[in-house]
């Protein structure tokens, strides 16, 4: 299902932009941990990053801004995947101190005014010794050119400036430990998506 008008679930399952959209998922599973006790998802849509996430974790948890959570829940526990899904305004995580061994979030930073706000929450909902994944695309004309090609899509009305952002607000707030990039060999010439294990700082 689509849950707003910035979740392109559909493209995931494309020919050649299919690829390139499921490499972001490729790349948190290469940071998350290979097992957790609960695992939360920042911006999870229609949800499709759900199942691989309760392959890893003992309760998958999630959060969005757009109020489908319900209809998500149902269409996930009807291929046997229990979530607890919740929305909001993004201000605040409703969740408890400490509730989470990682959080991750895929292609959703660059949609939020707040980083700093958000981070502070995302920091707040991990345990000690957590993980904090972060998948984003790059900030680069030729890239959005092609995604114009491929998509139609302006990428600069969807995310405005606030791709640059994302990892100066990671650098504040945390400990940036692995990095990965896509496509694996240039990715860190000219990456399409970057990808970050962040730590609480010491």
């Amino acid at each position: 299902m689509r849950t707003g008008p910035v979740d392109h679930a559909d493209w995931n399952y494309r020919p050649l932009l299919g690829y390139v959209s499921r490499a972001r998922f490729r790349l948190a599973l290469s940071l998350l941990p290979k097992r957790a006790g609960a695992i939360l998802e920042l911006g999870y849509g229609s949800g499709v990053f759900m199942p691989s996430l309760a392959r890893r974790a003992a309760r998958v948890a999630g959060f969005d801004v757009h109020s489908s959570n319900a209809a998500v829940a149902a269409a996930l526990r009807a291929h046997g995947v229990e979530a607890d899904l919740r929305s909001g305004d993004g201000r605040a995580l409703p969740f408890a101190d400490a509730e989470f061994d990682a959080v991750v979030a895929i292609s959703a930073l660059e949609f939020v005014e707040d980083l700093d706000g958000l981070c502070a929450e995302v920091a707040r909902v991990l345990r000690p010794g957590g993980t904090f994944v972060v998948v984003t695309p790059a900030d680069a004309p030729l890239l959005d050119w092609a995604l114009r090609l491929a998509t139609g899509k302006d990428a600069r009305s969807d995310f405005g400036d606030r791709r640059s952002r994302v990892i100066p607000a990671l650098r504040r707030a945390f400990r940036i430990g692995r990095e990965r990039a896509f496509p694996p060999v240039i990715g860190t010439v000219v990456p399409v998506y970057r990808s970050f294990a962040c730590h609480e700082l010491t």
